[in-house]
């Protein structure tokens, strides 16, 4: 069964998932993180930041369909059909609950300051509970 985590709180959404990009390539070797979102804008975002956002890091993604996202630790998705080359981690930006999550070993739910967002968080989050998932939630530092 998917193990479900919940971040909430979090201001920008974006660094926050660069620095657990980071933080999660820095403690796993083995580290495979799917990345979706169904705003392409957002994805976009992430995406330019990933490649900037630290001098001293590199944070190795692709967008799923280039042709070496089967070699690369973190995919992004604003899909949630086809085929993936990973199914360990996956991080959800989106505001739906991913088709695909049941697929994974862990889901980090990211909940931003939005309060549109927060509602949206908070359906998930019931959603899942009331599927019988054991969640395990987190205020943002």
């Amino acid at each position: 069964m998917t193990n479900i985590e919940f971040r909430t709180h979090i201001a920008d959404k974006i660094h926050y998932t660069c620095r657990w990009v980071r933080k999660a390539l820095a403690n796993s070797s083995d580290c495979r993180v799917v990345i979706y979102a169904t705003d392409r804008n957002l994805l976009n975002r992430l995406d330019d930041t990933l490649w900037t956002f630290s001098d001293s890091d590199f944070l190795p993604h692709a967008v799923i369909g280039d042709r070496h996202a089967a070699r690369c630790p973190v995919i992004l998705t604003s899909s949630d059909t086809g085929e993936l080359p990973h199914n360990r981690i996956l991080v959800n930006l989106s505001p739906d609950i991913p088709a695909f999550y049941a697929q994974f070993e862990r889901l980090l739910e990211l909940v931003s300051t939005d309060p549109a967002d927060t509602e949206a968080g908070r359906q998930r989050y019931v959603h899942y509970r009331e599927r019988g998932y054991t969640l395990h939630h987190e205020t943002a530092k």
